[in-house]
């Protein structure tokens, strides 16, 4: 078992596989990337070849039923990830989905009691949580800032192609879908909790999904989170936590390459630290760390019951959003 690698499989073509996840399967120390499935048997054998997996399935079902494949990435659609993450598992395979993990909390839930139900882990993949720098951001907030009073976290990009699924209503696409799940997940996880009252305005494109977003998240101990998506504005991602003696300052934050990086601590009128941490290859850590779970059923570092948390609050924000800004209980 100590020699043993995790069998993938990828279920679609879809780029962000292509350009990110799957490279780094095929580098990971526990894990070989050993088919794709398509809905084209054509397409499936051409992306096998430009990239180097040697087997291929013309349909989803079939790349399930391989029996010599333990785990499946899926990089579908949001508005499908529910349904083939759920089959994926009653066929016994582990399952790396992207983010957001379902279009409601109650998918998500849902999704993790199939994953329980058959014995096989279930994870979200929010690559950033698995950097140094995340890793070493986190750490800082409980360690070197004070009390945490408040958030403040951005992540745009500008879309020109409206054929582009993010602007696909029926996809479940939208800018805090895509990106600003990011800077929710960010948000939860630095306060150590689940937020109780969301505010959003948002403009909402002519495909009916918010193009661009601002909100904001209230924690029960009073700390703010003040979030922003956009698919309209050029490339930002940053993300500040601030406290009583302290603010952490991380530019190019979630999607940092694989260069040197660096957080800002920084004290008022004093001077500021700087944190260098060394360059990562974030996926690739994101996958061995589900790998050796997988392999070894070790607990992960967060299960599908954190992602229901996560889009609890996303859809807390929508409902304020298409209520122009009239705040919103966030479920539990």
């Amino acid at each position: 078992m100590a020699d043993r690698k995790l069998r993938w499989g990828v279920l679609s073509t879809a780029n962000i596989g292509r350009a990110a996840v799957n490279p780094a399967i095929q580098a990971s120390a526990n894990g070989s990337l050993d088919a794709v499935g398509s809905r084209d048997a054509g397409k499936a054998r051409e992306f096998a070849a430009a990239n180097g997996i040697p087997r291929t399935h013309g349909s989803y079902e079939a790349l399930l039923d391989d029996p010599e494949i333990d785990a499946v990435y899926i990089p579908l659609p949001n508005s499908l990830h529910r349904e083939w993450t759920i089959k994926a598992v009653e066929k016994k395979k582990h399952v790396l989905c992207e983010k957001p993990l379902a279009v409601t909390a109650a998918e998500c839930r849902e999704m993790h009691a199939a994953a329980e139900a058959n014995g096989v882990k279930l994870m979200e993949a929010f690559m950033y949580r698995f950097h140094p720098r995340t890793e070493k951001a986190l750490a800082l907030a409980k360690s070197a800032i004070g009390e945490l009073k408040a958030i403040r976290s951005v992540f745009t990009f500008r879309l020109t192609k409206p054929e582009n699924i993010r602007l696909n209503a029926s996809l479940a696409g939208g800018s805090l879908m895509d990106v600003g799940c990011y800077c929710v997940n960010l948000s939860r996880t630095a306060a150590g909790r689940e937020p109780i009252e969301a505010q959003a305005f948002a403009t909402f494109g002519p495909s009916g999904v918010d193009i661009q977003l601002a909100g904001s998240l209230r924690f029960e101990n009073g700390v703010v989170a003040q979030v922003e998506s956009a698919l309209t504005i050029e490339r930002r991602q940053s993300y500040e936590i601030a406290g009583t003696d302290a603010t952490l300052v991380a530019e190019n934050s979630f999607v940092p390459g694989t260069d040197p990086t660096a957080i800002l601590e920084r004290h008022g009128k004093e001077p500021e630290a700087r944190h260098d941490l060394p360059g990562a290859d974030q996926y690739r850590l994101m996958v061995e760390h589900f790998a050796d779970c997988a392999l070894h059923n070790r607990p992960l570092r967060y299960t599908a019951l954190e992602a229901a948390g996560n889009m609890a609050a996303i859809e807390a924000l929508y409902a304020s959003a298409r209520a122009a800004g009239k705040p919103v209980a966030v479920a539990r």
